[in-house]
């Protein structure tokens, strides 16, 4: 039957359900701050929201998105190309090209059609594209409907990436390199440094995913190639604004001219309707605040530690570097939902992540901090996980 493939998922609902659990899709009734609300009836702490500057709250933005509205409506009702394409989108291109000091920019609807769109789009049958094998599903997506040849690099392995483009001879200096600046899972960092050196030395084309890494790395904030010092070696960098910017939507800047004519070739730019006014205003006073407040990396960096020293001195088994996204990898599901459903009971809002979404056949109790944490209400996570540790809900191998 055309449903049974979906079975496995079906019947993985109904044993949440008949554990009163709900990780995927919990309702928020109630936002009270950047960092805490009410999900699922319960007063919390949002650890969970990739709300890196904490800027989804944030007055400024709130009164720019409500002045936005009542000057141009609601919705821009069609696509770019048809009647979709306001002032205000032609204003967010050019300030977040030259926030990334470049000539060229593509604001999408959303990250995932900005990622998908230029992954799709950049590269065509008798191409070739090489990406990081964490990739992201929506680098998946791209690449699948772009019809190149694509071969997967190990993960974060530059000498594995040399290896292949190595193999390619003369086709390596026309290839398409993927790899992204913070992986979303696991939060570690892409080397880029060592990954640029590859491009050099056989040629091709890079692309950057700095979705996780944008507003957080770098000395202004540009993400993983700029603390890398290799922003001259990536060609396209895309990224998204509903993380550090507090919004939705997507992007894709370049140096190359020829991302104007790249523009008109991409489907999910061209048939899908333009973003409302109201978030390219909130995303534009965002990119004001995070250029203008660079202490707000500061503290997402102060957070981001702290936690990652404290589960760690718990023994849990986070991942190989701190950074705002703080994963907790486990191997029983059954103990992983319990250990998600005593956080929230705890006060605690986290991400349950489960294969194929996690990088590996593991499950995640995966955080993520903002700076609008305060160092009380991130030790208040960390005492949560203590007492999970202390009911032994923590698998015995993986608990120090």
């Amino acid at each position: 039957m055309l449903f049974d493939k979906f079975q496995t998922m079906a019947d993985f609902q109904a044993e949440l359900a008949g554990r009163g659990v709900v990780p995927f899709g919990a309702v928020t009734e109630q936002i009270l701050s950047a960092t805490e609300g009410v999900v699922e009836g319960r007063k919390v702490i949002l650890a969970g929201t990739n709300n890196y500057m904490g800027l989804s709250f944030d007055p400024r933005c709130i009164a720019a998105s409500q002045a936005a509205a009542a000057k141009w409506g609601t919705g821009t009702t069609g696509s770019r190309l048809a009647n979709g394409s306001f002032a205000e989108h032609q204003a967010l291109e050019q300030e977040i090209a030259g926030f990334y000091g470049v000539g060229h920019a593509i604001v999408f609807s959303t990250g995932y059609a900005a990622t998908m769109g230029m992954c799709s789009t950049l590269a065509g049958a008798g191409d070739v594209i090489l990406l990081d094998a964490d990739s992201h599903a929506s680098i998946y997506a791209g690449v699948k409907l772009s019809e190149a040849e694509v071969i997967r690099y190990k993960h974060n392995d530059p000498d594995d990436l040399a290896k292949r483009m190595r193999r390619l001879g003369d086709r390596a200096s026309q290839a398409l390199i993927i790899a992204e600046g913070i992986y979303s899972m696991l939060g570690d960092v892409a080397p880029l440094k060592e990954i640029a050196a590859v491009k050099r030395e056989y040629g091709g084309y890079l692309l950057v995913d700095e979705a996780h890494s944008m507003g957080v790395l770098g000395d202004t904030g540009r993400g993983a190639a700029q603390a890398a010092g290799v922003e001259a070696d990536v060609d396209f960098t895309v990224g998204t604004f509903s993380k550090s910017l507090g919004s939705i939507g997507g992007y894709c800047v370049s140096r190359h001219a020829e991302l104007e004519a790249i523009r008109f070739c991409i489907k999910a730019y061209i048939f899908t309707a333009s973003s409302s006014p109201s978030i390219i205003a909130s995303t534009r006073e965002a990119l004001r605040i995070i250029v203008s407040e660079p202490e707000r990396r500061q503290r997402v960096w102060d957070n981001a530690n702290r936690l990652y020293q404290g589960l760690k001195a718990l023994g849990l088994p986070v991942g190989p570097t701190a950074s705002p996204v703080v994963a907790v990898e486990m191997v029983d599901r059954s103990r992983t939902i319990d250990c998600w459903k005593a956080l929230m009971e705890a006060g605690v809002y986290v991400n349950l992540v489960i294969p194929p979404a996690s990088p590996s056949t593991n499950f995640l109790l995966r955080n993520s901090v903002s700076a609008a944490h305060s160092s009380e209400q991130i030790d208040t996570i960390i005492n949560a996980y203590a007492g999970l540790k202390a009911a032994g809900l923590f698998e015995p191998a993986q608990a120090a």
